[in-house]
């Protein structure tokens, strides 16, 4: 019989992530954003923005691994068949996009050769990083996961509120 609720692990996983993800999206739109690259606390402010992307991607991979590896419940019905689908649907792009601001960030610290000036002390942060093609995907690929945030959470709103389930919480 498939589980009703997804488990501890899981639930830990998906709650970890969201948290670190929602902290850089406001870090990053509201903060490293609007510094400008010449400000000494930037570099820092870098610094704990990669580490911590660096983190999101692993968080996602391991939920990914423990997604294929341990079963999972039925997904959630609302009465309407293209809804369900695009609710499976969102869960995959919301993995997709994650996977995406990680590589468009990675792509943009080496190209920028932010590795060096972030975690050495060598070097310079470059005067303008919209100079580097990869930042372009990156801003456009967060803005588009802020929408699939909030369409993920009246998803899941919705859910608990027509269901009375609250299935990505501890047992």
């Amino acid at each position: 019989m498939k589980p009703t609720k997804y488990n501890n692990p899981q639930v830990a996983l998906h709650w970890l992530t969201a948290a670190v993800i929602l902290f850089m999206l406001v870090a990053g739109a509201l903060g490293l954003a609007n510094m400008e690259n010449a400000d000494p606390d930037k570099i820092g402010a870098l610094r704990i923005h990669m580490v911590l992307g660096v983190l999101v991607f692993m968080l996602t991979l391991g939920r990914i691994v423990w997604r294929v590896k341990t079963e999972q419940p039925k997904p959630m019905q609302s009465g309407n068949a293209m809804l369900d689908k695009l609710g499976v649907s969102m869960h995959y792009v919301l993995y997709l996009i994650t996977l995406v601001i990680a590589a468009s960030g990675v792509s943009l610290a080496i190209a920028a050769g932010l590795p060096d000036v972030v975690f050495f002390g060598q070097g310079a942060l470059p005067a303008d990083f919209f100079d580097f093609l990869p930042r372009y995907m990156h801003g456009i690929s967060t803005k588009l996961m802020m929408g699939l945030i909030l369409l993920h959470i009246m998803g899941g709103v919705y859910h608990a509120i027509a269901s009375k389930t609250r299935r990505m919480w501890f047992r």
